[in-house]
């Protein structure tokens, strides 16, 4: 469980998958363009003195142990070990978790969402509106991996959303790969800055080209949403670690190891 009294946030880095592309074109790159098809697929526990945030879900624990999985997109699932098992390695059950934030409800980021209703669930309202829609699969959605949080307490945000109030950990509306993508800000005093990814970038080419995937919600917003992404790593100096990036996440210390 987390200690009480930390000056400043602690950040744990959980392995909740892996994923093999079948096709880049799906992500605007060619094969000549992209150095692997591998991608990581990482979950994040911020702790803080005034409680704690999990930040993205990853793969559904539901598949480890099981033969890799093949997806609608084409991609293949993998996971090696459960996210409720890295956390209790810490101490922690679900229940123990205070906020859930998820950077978008794609399967890869919410496979493990029902396990956390027991916490306070910070989403954009575009996002939560098309997870409860008529039609959530028209979004790249599927409610089995996130149902349960319909009824769980949840704070609506309308953008960017400072968590515990003291500007360490905020919260930054990011949209367009869905409808209420986000991606998260976190002031580590030692380590510096950082902003997690969420899908902003799946490969670093799609960052270094400014390459929008042919799912997106919305290929304006994204690069909209780009460009002030990167704006505020200037304006902070912090480092934008890209989730699925696979090398960069290889060399990143992972639980029960943390940054501060």
């Amino acid at each position: 469980m987390a200690e009480t009294g930390l000056a400043s946030p602690r950040l744990y880095i959980f392995d909740c998958g892996h994923l093999r592309v079948g096709d880049p074109g799906r992500f605007s790159l060619t094969m000549d363009e992209v150095s692997t098809l591998e991608l990581s697929v990482p979950c994040y526990l911020i702790e803080h003195a005034e409680g704690s945030l999990l930040w993205d879900a990853g793969l559904s624990d539901a598949l480890a142990g099981q033969d890799a999985t093949a997806q609608s997109s084409g991609s293949v699932a993998t996971v090696t070990t459960t996210l409720r098992a890295q956390l209790a390695d810490l101490g922690y059950e679900p229940s123990d978790v205070t906020y859930i934030a998820l950077s978008h409800l794609h399967y890869d980021h919410a496979g493990n969402a029902n396990d956390f209703a027991a916490s306070t669930w910070l989403v954009q309202r575009p996002e939560h509106e098309a997870a409860f829609s008529d039609d959530p699969a028209a979004y790249g959605f599927d409610p089995q991996y996130y149902g349960a949080l319909e009824t769980a307490e949840t704070l609506i945000l309308d953008g960017d959303h400072d968590v515990f109030g003291d500007g360490t950990v905020v919260i930054k509306s990011a949209p367009g790969h869905t409808p209420g993508h986000q991606v998260l800000f976190v002031d580590l005093a030692e380590y510096g800055p950082v902003v997690l990814s969420g899908d902003l970038y799946h490969f670093p080419e799609n960052r270094s080209l400014k390459r929008v995937p042919t799912f997106n919600f919305d290929a304006e917003m994204t690069l909209e949403a780009m460009d002030r992404v990167e704006d505020f790593l200037i304006e902070t100096g912090a480092r934008l670690w890209i989730e699925h990036d696979i090398a960069e996440n290889a060399l990143l210390d992972k639980s029960p190891a943390y940054y501060e």
